[in-house]
């Protein structure tokens, strides 16, 4: 039986990880929200939203790319045309950054 408690415990850390590397966990407002990411990945698993303007948090390609935009229209924090127009101006600014 030893043997299925070790089994049982490596399977229940490996969902573990792997809810980590498919989910970015958003503190927003007062609760947590959930956003898929598109690949297997640690980056940005946690991220808070609180204290920072719209286009701080949409300048984080990552989230950006993932859908956070839409997850603040969610919550009523920007609308949906001040986020194209703010992602518009993001990526408009990126092509132009030096890589350094």
């Amino acid at each position: 039986m030893d043997f299925f408690k070790k089994l049982l415990l490596w399977v229940i850390l490996g969902g573990i990880l792997y809810f980590f590397l498919s989910y970015h966990i958003i503190y927003i407002g007062n609760g947590l929200k959930l956003l898929k990411k598109s690949e297997l990945t640690l980056e940005y698993t946690f991220y808070s939203a609180n204290l920072k303007t719209n286009r701080s948090i949409l300048s984080v390609d990552v989230l950006r790319e993932d859908g956070i935009g839409d997850l603040l229209i969610e919550m009523g924090k920007i609308s949906e045309e001040e986020m194209k127009i703010l992602v518009k101006e993001i990526e408009a600014g990126d092509r132009y950054r030096q890589p350094f």
